[in-house]
C-alpha cells in the first residue's frame, strides 16, 4: 500500500483500528521530509495490507500536528490498534522503520 494524504478531518478515519499504521508528519520543503517519503513509500508497497502510512503536511494541518506533539519534521508516529504507540522525531535509518514495524505487527 502506497502512502495516503491525509489532513485534520481525514486522518482519524484513515487509522486502522487493528494493525500497524505509521503517520508521516511533515511538509513539502523539508528535505529530510523528501528523503524519508520513499522511505515510506516502499515499507508500505512491502508490508501490502498488512501496514497502513499516511502522509500529513503540517504546513496543510496545523491542529493535527498540534494535536500529535509535532515539534520538528519529520515525525514519524506509530499506531496500533487505533492507538499512538511511538514517536520518531527527525529521520532515521530504514531499518530503524522496519524494527518498529516488527514489534507491533
Amino acid at each position: 500500500m502506497t502512502m495516503l494524504a491525509v489532513n485534520e478531518n481525514t486522518l482519524q478515519t484513515n487509522l486502522k483500528q487493528q494493525g500497524v499504521t505509521l503517520v508521516d508528519f511533515g511538509a513539502t520543503w523539508c528535505p529530510p521530509c523528501k528523503v524519508l517519503k520513499p522511505i515510506l513509500d516502499e515499507l508500505g508497497n512491502e508490508y501490502g495490507d498488512k501496514l497502513t502510512v499516511l502522509e500529513v503536511d503540517c504546513d496543510e494541518s496545523p491542529d493535527a500536528a498540534s494535536e500529535f506533539g509535532v515539534m520538528s519534521m519529520p515525525t514519524v508516529i506509530a499506531f496500533h490498534n487505533g492507538v499512538p504507540v511511538e514517536k520518531l522525531v527527525g529521520l532515521r535509518p530504514k531499518a530503524v522503520y522496519e524494527n518498529l514495524i516488527a514489534k507491533y505487527m
